[in-house]
């Protein structure tokens, strides 16, 4: 199936080397659909969600949910490894991890064993296992959660290709993000993201997203499509990123100041206003989630200067919706404003 994803079959003249979309406002909520890999069921950062799961019962007989064992666990993103969530025999169940005190059985009749998961984190996004055990009728079922949000490609001040994949992992987390995944990736390909510097994905694979096929970056007889390195060694092997994030509990907002500011004037600025210096991946879910559009240039907490364009006009971007990348400058320059973020209380 993997494989059918990296040649396009479809014809696209979205805009090259930058992320770029047509519709930059909100995405409303998809309701769970079936899947021939089980259910896939989609949440927003924050809300909380129902992963279904049912046993169904050949026998006709029900004596409850005595001797019942269910067990839900998360899959890594190359389903190598898991991760305990819940457990649950009888009277007895029992929470693991960051998702403890935030999951619990649904528990709607004798056959439900279905997981509530409250206040849900990017963290939480990939796949979960239900095993529901009664020595007859035993059930394995699998629910993939997605997670509204934006895909952007990442590279620190350092410059292009700094980054092993534990590193990779830090940077986007230092951005309110996480490194995406295959499927996040090509569903932002499918949206118009074009980028010719290869990142890293959540499976240790690297990839890159090609709409308008040219010379430099792959040729022009490859097609569109995701091109990709496949898996390289996380330790050794050095490219950039591709993060993803998704609606914040909070307000992404300019901050207007008399005069252009350092960086570090920038950040004491978003202090002083009860708010801290936004982050990179905040913009891109302003943005991308929200429309947020500004035409300044504004310090970002990682020192780069960028600034959100969600409807494109002359000397702002007049070609495309995008968040501008200005770059790393001297962070002791008086040449920019500030994005703030002050989160929900």
């Amino acid at each position: 199936m993997r494989a059918l994803l990296y040649t396009a079959l479809l014809s696209l003249t979205l805009a090259s080397s930058v992320y770029s979309d047509t519709d930059s406002t909100a995405s409303a909520p998809v309701d769970a659909a079936e899947t021939e890999l089980g259910d896939r069921v989609f949440a927003s950062r924050g809300s909380n969600i129902t992963l279904p799961c049912r046993l169904h019962r050949r026998h006709g007989m029900s004596f409850g949910r005595v001797g019942i064992r269910i067990k839900w666990t998360k899959l890594s993103a190359d389903e190598s490894l898991e991760e305990d969530v819940l457990v649950s025999m009888g009277f007895h169940k029992k929470s693991y991890g960051s998702f403890l005190g935030r999951v619990r059985l649904l528990e709607a009749d004798d056959d439900d064993a279905s997981l509530l998961i409250n206040d849900v984190s990017l963290d939480d996004m990939g796949k979960f296992r239900c095993e529901v055990i009664d020595g007859m009728d035993d059930v394995i079922h699998e629910v993939t959660l997605e997670v509204q949000g934006v895909v952007f490609p990442y590279s620190p001040r350092l410059g292009r290709y700094n980054l092993n994949f534990h590193h990779a992992e830090q940077a986007c987390l230092d951005q309110d993000s996480v490194v995406a995944s295959f499927d996040q990736l090509y569903k932002a390909w499918r949206s118009g993201l074009d980028w010719c510097n290869a990142g890293w994905l959540n499976d240790g694979s690297v990839q890159y997203p090609i709409t308008n096929p040219r010379q430099a970056c792959g040729g022009v007889n490859s097609g569109a499509g995701l091109r990709s390195y496949g898996q390289r060694d996380k330790s050794k092997s050095h490219y950039d990123v591709f993060c993803f994030t998704s609606a914040v509990n909070g307000r992404f907002y300019w901050l207007v100041q008399p005069d252009k500011l350092t960086f570090n004037e920038a950040a004491q600025a978003c202090q002083d206003d009860g708010a801290e210096i936004a982050k990179v991946g905040q913009m891109y879910a302003a943005w991308k989630l929200n429309g947020y559009d500004r035409c300044d240039s504004g310090w970002l907490a990682d020192g780069s200067v960028r600034y959100p364009i969600s409807r494109p006009r002359r000397n702002c971007s007049p070609t495309e919706a995008a968040v501008r990348f200005v770059g790393f400058p001297d962070k002791k320059q008086k040449l920019f404003g500030v994005y703030c973020f002050k989160g929900q209380q």
